[in-house]
């Protein structure tokens, strides 16, 4: 039983990083109908920015506090939201009208762009930025101790960095969805994702609404990039690649478009990879979401939290 809790906790801590990124593609899709595959590679722009920032709050020391990663974490959000905006700007709204096929290429190639630009080593203030090593990000001291509270009650050994990144999703997901159902953005994002031309005819501005999209989107993929560090700590130009294929996958499980779904198909992908992996089968867990993937598509192609929307013909 204690093992069980053990790969339990394990497995929502994975799926809530996986939810995390999840949530981005969904946003996107719901709105414009695009795959964002460049959302992988904010998520590492995240993660090294979380990184970088620890190293100028720490002076290259190997532990950082707690309010110290929260500042990471901030400055983070505001790269990757930058990053978010200049993307859609200058990539996808020129495409808005053009074929999704011409779009979907172009998702590929910003993908590929910012990954390539993250693996050329660059010098600046007498410091390396980015390149091919993995740029180690600093331990927040005493995350990877037990909580004693729960070690007491169940007998389970949770470090407080699992807590951390549960209760940091958990609360992502509030703030996520106070924004869409109870702010004036968030209610344009539900109309613009229902009818563009009806959302335009009742006065709102879909420029900005789409860019919005992305910000908010970008913004939780940097949280996801920190947090992964929390538990992994070091950053590769590379780490987006197939950690966004996950999420994805995540995101078509729980329903693209869904983002309850998107939060639900994180947490189960999670749980699946962690004990896939605890039986022995380490080899097999980035091959099982695949699987699993496949499983959905076949039995219920709209994800597990999708609706089925008829065609008209």
């Amino acid at each position: 039983m204690d093992y069980f809790l053990q790969q339990l906790v394990n497995g929502l801590a994975v799926g809530s990083l996986y939810a995390l990124i999840a949530l981005g593609y969904t946003m996107v899709y719901g709105v414009l109908r695009l795959i964002n595959f460049a959302h992988g590679e904010v998520f590492m722009v995240g993660a090294f920015a979380g990184a970088y920032t620890a190293r100028a709050l720490t002076g290259d020391k190997t532990e950082q506090t707690f309010w110290q990663a929260c500042v990471g974490v901030m400055v983070a959000v505001m790269v990757c939201s930058i990053l978010g905006w200049a993307i859609e700007r200058f990539a996808y709204r020129p495409l808005r009208n053009s074929s999704r096929l011409s779009a979907l290429i172009t998702a590929i190639g910003v993908s590929l762009l910012i990954q390539n630009l993250a693996n050329i080593e660059w010098q600046f203030a007498g410091y390396r930025w980015f390149g091919s090593t993995p740029t180690n990000y600093p331990a927040i001291i005493g995350a990877g101790e037990p909580v004693q509270v729960i070690h007491r009650l169940l007998g389970v050994n949770v470090v407080w960095k699992d807590v951390l990144l549960l209760a940091t999703t958990g609360a992502v997901l509030v703030v996520l969805w106070f924004i869409v159902q109870r702010t004036r953005s968030g209610k344009a994002m539900r109309a613009v994702s229902q009818s563009y031309d009806s959302a335009r005819l009742m006065g709102v501005n879909i420029d900005r609404i789409v860019s919005f999209t992305f910000i908010l989107g970008s913004a939780m993929a940097a949280v996801g990039g920190c947090l992964f560090c929390i538990k992994n700590p070091s950053a590769t130009p590379t780490m987006g690649v197939i950690f966004g294929l996950k999420a994805f996958v995540a995101a078509v499980i729980g329903g693209i478009g869904n983002i309850p779904g998107a939060a639900a198909g994180g947490l189960l992908l999670g749980l699946v990879e962690t004990f896939v992996s605890s039986m022995g089968y380490s080899r097999y867990e980035s091959a099982i979401a695949f699987v699993i993937l496949v499983m959905v598509l076949l039995i219920k192609p709209e994800g597990i939290f999708g609706k089925a929307a008829p065609e008209k013909v």
